[in-house]
């Protein structure tokens, strides 16, 4: 279910975007509440809590694609 989310979004932010922009390596926390259904709150306790790589860029967080999407096929939440 997770996986199918992760694919459409993937495919809508391809389509939008430039090219440039579609090999995108971060998610933002936004995206994450997005894939996985859940409040704003519960997706920054996650990033708080190290679940997968993060990193803060002046006030804004971004977490590592890679990590997010290996922490969810491993059963997540």
């Amino acid at each position: 279910m997770f996986e199918e989310k992760i694919a459409e979004m993937n495919r809508e932010t391809a389509a939008m975007q430039p090219e440039y922009i579609q090999d995108k390596r971060t998610y933002t926390v936004n995206e994450i509440q997005d894939i996985l259904g859940i409040s704003r709150p519960t997706a920054y306790a996650l990033v708080k809590r190290n679940l997968f790589r993060s990193i803060r860029i002046g006030g804004q967080i971004r977490i590592s694609k890679k990590s997010f999407d290996e922490w969810l096929d491993e059963g997540g939440l």
